[in-house]
């Protein structure tokens, strides 16, 4: 079977992709941290509303711009909320100004495209963020909405503006701040999993009938690389979370620790998507110049499951017996490997691809050695 008929024949229906698609979307909308931020969201917007009509002057009568603001601040993390905070701020009050500036032409249709033109204009400046949206937003709203009393107007939509976020940083700072370490551990953790669940699919696809009749191993190297770019993601959150964050004096955690596994991990990746994808051309590819002899299947399949093993370990922080006992086992089986192929080496007939696999396991074990951590 040729390496695009194999592909063709493992995709699934488009009716079934569609249901896996939206059944993750659902269940990531559902997720506890979700959960949590859409209550502290409503329990700021709730007080927001409550205190705005305490503020002084025409404020009051604005008071559904405070919910506005809560929700505005309400962010995954405190650091986050904070700046997204003051970015609105500041992206309202050059709105306002903005409005201010071309008030004396009236709400026209040439003042309101002037105004949208330049606040789109005035977005596109750097480091604005989340502010940079609001600019021609309020912008537009002081010069339609408050054009009778556009000093009234202005000064209690900023100011309830203002009263949200504040309420909406102090919730979030306050009632269990996030923090996101164990997403980040999970993710490592799964990462790692694949990764040796790979190598040991490849080591037992060494012992069957070729073509092999488990192909699944084949279709994996994207998935491994967008499962890596989810890992980084993941510890760049909790890494971010920390920031501003009360309870990190509770629950201390190694980030720097993280980016270093993570770093390993790619790498790790990395040399198992060249693995996959050299045995899947080996094996399906019709054009493929290169073989993996037969005697060379069981040193490979042992060294590939090794190796597997070693990653599997990893998540035994506290065994370091165990895992030096792997590493080892895995370094023998390498070099039984490496022998093997030494041996064979000036030999006729078809070039084998084993020594590019051999030159990636021993690139995974450097990286995955225990005793260089």
């Amino acid at each position: 079977m040729s390496t695009s008929n194999q592909h063709e024949a493992g995709r699934d229906p488009l009716p079934r992709r569609i249901w896996r698609s939206v059944s993750t979307r659902i269940a990531r909308a559902l997720a506890a941290p979700r959960l949590q931020l859409a209550a502290k969201a409503g329990l700021a917007a709730g007080i927001a509303f409550w205190v705005a009509p305490l503020m002084p002057g025409g404020a009051a009568h604005y008071a559904y711009y405070a919910p506005l603001g809560a929700l505005v601040a309400m962010y995954e993390n405190v650091s986050g909320s904070i700046r997204q905070g003051f970015q609105t701020l500041v992206g309202l009050g050059a709105g306002i100004g903005l409005a201010f500036l071309l008030f004396s032409f009236g709400a026209t249709p040439v003042s309101v495209a002037a105004v949208m033109a330049l606040g789109v204009l005035l977005a596109g400046l750097p480091r604005l963020g989340a502010g940079r949206d609001w600019i021609p937003t309020a912008a537009l709203l002081v010069l339609v909405v408050g054009r009778q009393n556009p000093d009234d107007f202005s000064f209690g939509y900023l100011l309830q503006m203002g009263v949200g976020v504040v309420v909406g940083v102090a919730v979030n700072l306050l009632v269990f701040p996030p923090l996101h370490f164990n997403a980040a551990a999970l993710s490592l953790a799964e990462l790692r999993l694949s990764l040796a669940r790979q190598l040991s699919d490849m080591g037992a696809a060494m012992h069957e009938n070729w073509p092999p009749e488990h192909e699944d191993w084949s279709r994996r190297s994207e998935d491994l690389a967008e499962s890596a770019r989810s890992v980084r993601a993941a510890v760049q959150k909790a890494d971010a979370s920390r920031a501003a964050n009360p309870r990190r004096r509770f629950h201390p955690r190694d980030v720097d620790k993280d980016y270093r596994s993570v770093r390993d991990l790619e790498h790790i990746t990395f040399h198992i998507q060249d693995m996959t994808e050299v045995l899947a051309d080996v094996i399906w590819s019709e054009d493929m110049p290169f073989t993996i002899p037969l005697p060379y299947s069981e040193p490979l399949a042992e060294a590939l499951s090794a190796v597997g093993e070693v990653l599997r370990s990893a998540e035994e922080e506290d065994d370091a017996e165990r895992q030096a006992e792997l590493f080892h086992a895995a370094h023998a089986a390498v070099a039984s490997l490496e022998d093997r192929t030494a041996a064979d080496g000036n030999g006729a007939g078809t070039p084998s691809a084993a020594g590019s696999i051999l030159l990636s396991l021993h690139r995974i074990l450097r990286v995955a050695n225990p005793n260089g951590k």
